[in-house]
């Protein structure tokens, strides 16, 4: 996915609305998912973010939300160049949820994807990034 931001973005580096992709203004950096639903999935099956990053790494917070507060499992994983980093599994029984935020150091030149999923039944989730980059 391309990257958005900074002085070569065609909006000004307003906010345009919800994409996979990271934005960047000046040195932070953002990327919003917005309503991700999932149906019945066996696992984390629904892309919410996916970026590669540049010639920098970045310090970020990761969250999640999901609307599900049932006995359905929950699926939710964090991928760094195709290789699972985060999976975590849980049902949405109180008290029983996924820690957020996650805090990430993303080095340079790597892909990040962040995947959901809900058993049983469709329910929406969201994820968000909010962090800083830095340039050598």
């Amino acid at each position: 996915m391309a990257i958005i931001g900074g002085a070569g973005n065609p909006v000004g580096g307003s906010f345009t609305g919800p994409a996979e992709a990271l934005e960047i203004i000046g040195d932070r950096c953002m990327a919003y998912s917005g309503r991700i639903t999932s149906s019945a999935a066996s696992g984390a099956e629904e892309t919410m973010l996916k970026f590669t990053t540049g010639n920098y790494y970045s310090d970020i917070k990761l969250s999640f939300i999901e609307e599900n507060k049932g006995a359905e499992t929950v699926y939710f994983s964090v991928f760094m160049n195709g290789i699972e980093i985060i999976k975590n599994q849980y049902d949405g029984a109180p008290d029983n949820d996924l820690i957020s935020p996650m805090y990430l150091i993303i080095p340079a030149y790597t892909e990040l994807e962040v995947k959901w999923g809900v058993a049983s039944v469709t329910k929406d989730g969201c994820a968000w990034i909010s962090g800083q980059i830095f340039r050598d």
